[in-house]
C-alpha cells in the first residue's frame, strides 16, 4: 500500500514473494486432493508431505509427528480441550496469565466445564517465572501452558525450566511458539515439550497454515473428526497450497534466521534509542530478554487506542495488543497483568517491525510519532 508503513508484523506478516512463488502452482494447474490416490492427488500428497518434512526439519522433529492445521488458534484449542477431554474434565490447568487468547479462552471454557484453572502472573518484566510455574504443580496437574515469547511484549519465557519439571511429575507442557518460529531457534528436544503450535503467517509465510508437533508416544486423539487426514487426528480437506507455502516460509527461515535476527534488532534498537526524544514515552520490559523485532510502548496520560487511530491515519500500523482481542477500548490484559498502573496501561502501544521495514521507515514513524502525542497532549489539555 503505497505511503502506508507495516508496523504490526506479530499480528501477520507480508507474504514473502518465494513463498507466493511456491504457492502458485497449487493455486492455479495444481488442483489434486492430497487424499486421492489418482496421479494428480499423488502429486499434491508429495508437496504435502516434503512440507511436513520442512516443517518438522525448523524445529527439530520428525514428520510424523508434524499435524497440520488451519491456525495456531486451532492448534492450541486442540491440545487443551483433549487433554481435558481426556481427563473427565477433572483435574487442574496451570497456565501463563499472559498467554494468548486462544490458550486463555480455551481453558476458561475447560475450567467452566469443571476442571481448576491456575492463572501464573508475570514479574515487573513480563516474564512468568519458573518457580512461580512449579509452585502450582501437584498430582492433579493434567496440563501447563506456557509460550514461548509473548505476542504483545515478545518477552520469552522459561519454557525449558517448567518442561523438566513437568517431565518428572509425569505433567503434559503445551507451548506455544506461534511467535518464537521464524525470530528464534527452536528444537523440540531441548525444550523437552509434549505439543508445540506454529503459524506461517508470522514469519511471511501465508495464513491459513499452521502446525502442531506431538510428542511421539503421548496421547492425542485430535478433536475434528470425519476423513481420515493427517493420520485421523485432524479432518478436514487438506490446504494444499497454504501448506505449501508454509513447508517454503520454513525453509526460509532455516537459511536466513541469523540475517533476519540481525535486521530486525538493528531496527528495534534504533526505535527504542530514540524514545527518550518523545514525551512520556516509557518502554516496558525493556530489561527482559525479548523477540529482536517486538517493542511494547506506553505514553503516559495518553489512550493507546486513540494514538494508533492517529497514525493510521498518518500511514502506520501499530496495535494496541493481540490482533485476536482487537474491537476492545479498555487497557490490554496482558500489560496489565504486569502490575502497572491502569491508566499506564491503557496508554500502551504495540510496535513489531518485519523484513520488509527499512531503518527509513522508522526515523520517519519517530518524527510521526512525536507530532501525534503532542497534538493529542494538546487536545487533552485544551
Amino acid at each position: 500500500m503505497d505511503g502506508y508503513t507495516y508496523f504490526d508484523n506479530n499480528a501477520t506478516t507480508p507474504l514473502d514473494s518465494r513463498v507466493a512463488e511456491a504457492m502458485i502452482p497449487w493455486l492455479t494447474t495444481q488442483h489434486g486432493n492430497a487424499s486421492s490416490l489418482h496421479r494428480v492427488g499423488r502429486l499434491a500428497r508429495g508437496a504435502v508431505d516434503r512440507a511436513r518434512m520442512s516443517v518438522a526439519k525448523t524445529i527439530g522433529a520428525e514428520p510424523l509427528d508434524i499435524i497440520f492445521t488451519g491456525s495456531g488458534t486451532e492448534a492450541n484449542n486442540a491440545v487443551i480441550f483433549e487433554v481435558t477431554r481426556a481427563a473427565g474434565h477433572r483435574g487442574e490447568l496451570v497456565v501463563s496469565a499472559i498467554e494468548h487468547p486462544s490458550v486463555l479462552r480455551a481453558a476458561e471454557c475447560c475450567a467452566a466445564a469443571g476442571m481448576t484453572l491456575h492463572k501464573v502472573a508475570p514479574g515487573r518484566d513480563g516474564v512468568v517465572s519458573a518457580q512461580s510455574m512449579m509452585d502450582r504443580l501437584n498430582d492433579d496437574t493434567k496440563l501447563v501452558c506456557l509460550m514461548m515469547a509473548n505476542n504483545e511484549l515478545g518477552t520469552l519465557q522459561p519454557v525449558a525450566d517448567v518442561a523438566r519439571a513437568c517431565r518428572e511429575r509425569g505433567i503434559l507442557m503445551l507451548c506455544d511458539a506461534v511467535q518464537g518460529v521464524g525470530k528464534l531457534e527452536v528444537d523440540v528436544e531441548a525444550l523437552g515439550v509434549d505439543f508445540l503450535t506454529l503459524g506461517g503467517h508470522k514469519f511471511h509465510g501465508p495464513l491459513g497454515a499452521a502446525a502442531l508437533w506431538v510428542r511421539p508416544g503421548t496421547h492425542f486423539e485430535g478433536w475434528v473428526k470425519g476423513g481420515s487426514q493427517e493420520r485421523q487426528l485432524r479432518a478436514g480437506t487438506v490446504n494444499v497450497s497454504a501448506i505449501v507455502g508454509l513447508g517454503k516460509a520454513c525453509d526460509l527461515i532455516r537459511d536466513e534466521l541469523e540475517l533476519r535476527c540481525e535486521h530486525l534488532l538493528g531496527l528495534r534498537n534504533y526505535f527504542e534509542g530514540r524514545l527518550a526524544e518523545i514525551p512520556g514515552a516509557c518502554l516496558h520490559c525493556c530489561d527482559a530478554p525479548r523477540l529482536p523485532h517486538t517493542s511494547n510502548v506506553a505514553f503516559e496520560g495518553l489512550v493507546g487506542s486513540e494514538l494508533m487511530m492517529r497514525l493510521d491515519a498518518a500511514g502506520f500500523a501499530v496495535s494496541t495488543g493481540s490482533a485476536c482481542g482487537s474491537g476492545q477500548d479498555h487497557a490490554s490484559s496482558t500489560v496489565l497483568a504486569l502490575g502497572i498502573d491502569p491508566e499506564m496501561a491503557a496508554g500502551s502501544i504495540r510496535i513489531s517491525f518485519g523484513m520488509t521495514n527499512t531503518l527509513h521507515e522508522v526515523e520517519t514513524f519517530l518524527d510521526a510519532l512525536a507530532v501525534e502525542t503532542a497534538a493529542l497532549r494538546s487536545a487533552a489539555s485544551a
